[in-house]
């Protein structure tokens, strides 16, 4: 196992999403369309999401026509996604029971980076069955440049690294992970899109993220009022793109 990043570990912010679960839910953005085509295949898939926060991801995949069930560690977070008529099951994943239940496809979106990947991997492959497969999706919004280099500078002065360079970090980091084991073949899908924020939009996004809600509220606000400075009334334009790693298990370690 290569060496991780193991962001896993800082409680504070793996625990910190449930004070923002409403704006979560509002500002996160779904999975580009021709990334849920891609995963839900035929009517019926039943689906484990895993960190399935606030569902948006469970609730694409539901409409798509998959079975899903979430499991999610936060309160407040899996009561916003069950008001979708999403089932929710309150777990961390390492100490979640299946109860002998398996699954077509187990999907992380967002969410891989707070797992413990030397308990979750090899207990994830249990979880499959015959030809089913281990979806880690990330939305990875990068601002158009200059805009995103002076939204970076002004974050570093609070410490607090930009949504954009943390997802591509996040999703580097497990595809190493899985790269470098031998139990899981991985095929890369991308998928881009084009999209506008409106200001105060763009930056409700911005502090859903958990380096940023962890800030004291002062520290908090005037880093918001730089951010708002800086981008006036324009908004961002910005590319998502997207990125699913698909991983067949390469072993038979079930049951």
């Amino acid at each position: 196992m290569p060496e991780l990043n193991r962001v896993f570990t800082d409680r504070r912010r793996a625990e910190s999403f449930g004070s923002v679960a409403e704006n979560y839910d509002r500002y996160r953005p779904q999975y580009p369309q021709p990334l849920i085509s891609r995963l839900v295949t035929r009517p019926g898939l039943r689906v484990l999401d895993v960190g399935a926060g606030t569902g948006i991801l469970s609730a694409q995949l539901a409409a798509a026509g998959a079975e899903v069930l979430a499991v999610e560690p936060d309160e407040q977070m899996a009561a916003v996604g069950s008001a979708k008529g999403i089932p929710f099951e309150r777990s961390i994943f390492e100490d979640w029971q299946a109860s002998e239940r398996t699954f077509d496809l187990i999907t992380f979106g967002q969410s891989f980076h707070w797992v413990d990947p030397e308990v979750a991997l090899p207990k994830l492959a249990t979880l499959l069955n015959p030809g089913g497969r281990l979806v880690l999706m990330w939305n990875r919004i990068r601002p158009a440049e200059p805009l995103r280099q002076e939204m970076e500078r002004i974050s570093a002065d609070y410490s607090a690294t930009t949504p954009a360079a943390n997802s591509a970090s996040n999703a580097e980091t497990a595809l190493q992970t899985l790269l470098q084991t031998s139990d899981f073949a991985v095929e890369r899908i991308e998928a881009s899109e084009n999209l506008h924020y409106e200001t105060d939009d763009w930056l409700n996004l911005v502090f859903t993220h958990s380096n940023h809600i962890i800030l004291e509220p002062e520290t908090q606000a005037a880093l918001r009022k730089r951010l708002k400075t800086l981008l006036g009334d324009g908004g961002v334009s910005a590319t998502n793109n997207a990125l699913a790693l698909s991983c067949a298990p390469t072993s038979e370690r079930r049951g």
